[in-house]
C-alpha cells in the first residue's frame, strides 16, 4: 500500500469490505478511499480491474458505499430499508455490463469495463445478501466506536466483531486492562 493512506480492511463479502472502506463511523472516522487512485487500487484487490476513476465515479462510489451501510443496519436490525438507499442499490446495480466468467480452475471472476461494472458487481452482491440468496445473516459490530454492518456466515451466527483482528482484540484487550485494573494481584 502507498504510505500516508490506511490498510484496507479485507473481508470475503464483497459488499461488506467496500462498506469497510470507512471505518469507526461512530467514533474518528478514517476514511481508506480518499482519492479516486485508492479506489482503483481497492476494486483491484478485488479482481474488479477498472483501469481508472474520476473524481465523480468516487463519489459516486461512496454514495453507494453508504447505501449499502443503511439498508445493511437496517437489515440487521430488522427495520424497513431505506427507501433512498433501495433506490442507490438498484440504480447502481443496473447501470453496469459486468458479467460473470467461469476460469480454467473453476473460479468465477468478474469481467469489467470501467467503473459503473464494478460498482453494479457490488450492488448486486448486496441484493443477494439481503434478499437471503445467500446463507447467513446480518450484524453489527459490538465495538461502540465502530457499528459496523457485517455478513455473519459463522454456523452458530453469533458473530459479535467485523473483524476480529481489529475491533474483537481492541475490545478484549480493554476488558483485559480494565480487569487488571481491578485485580492487580491477578498480574504476572
Amino acid at each position: 500500500m502507498p504510505p500516508g493512506f490506511p490498510d484496507f480492511r479485507l473481508g470475503s463479502v464483497l459488499a461488506t469490505s467496500f462498506t469497510a472502506t470507512l471505518t469507526e463511523r461512530h467514533g474518528d472516522a478514517v476514511e481508506r478511499i480518499p482519492t479516486p487512485q485508492r479506489l482503483v487500487e481497492w476494486l483491484a484487490v478485488y479482481g474488479l480491474d477498472v483501469g481508472s476513476c474520476t473524481t465523480a465515479q468516487l463519489d459516486l462510489a461512496r454514495e453507494l458505499r453508504e447505501a449499502i451501510h443503511a439498508a445493511a443496519t437496517a437489515t440487521a436490525l430488522q427495520e424497513t430499508l431505506p427507501a433512498p438507499a433501495v433506490r442507490v442499490i438498484n440504480e447502481c446495480s443496473t447501470q453496469g455490463r459486468a458479467a460473470a466468467v467461469l476460469t480454467p480452475d473453476g473460479d468465477r471472476r468478474w469481467r469489467v469495463s470501467g467503473m459503473e461494472d464494478a460498482l453494479s458487481v457490488i450492488a448486486a452482491d448486496v441484493i443477494s445478501l439481503i434478499a437471503g440468496v445467500r446463507d447467513g445473516k446480518f450484524a453489527l459490530c459490538a465495538s461502540p466506536t465502530c457499528r459496523a454492518a457485517f455478513f455473519d456466515a459463522s454456523q452458530s451466527r453469533t458473530r459479535r466483531w467485523c473483524d476480529m483482528n481489529t475491533c474483537g482484540n481492541r475490545q478484549k484487550k480493554a476488558r483485559f486492562n480494565a480487569n487488571h485494573r481491578k485485580n492487580p494481584k491477578t498480574a504476572r
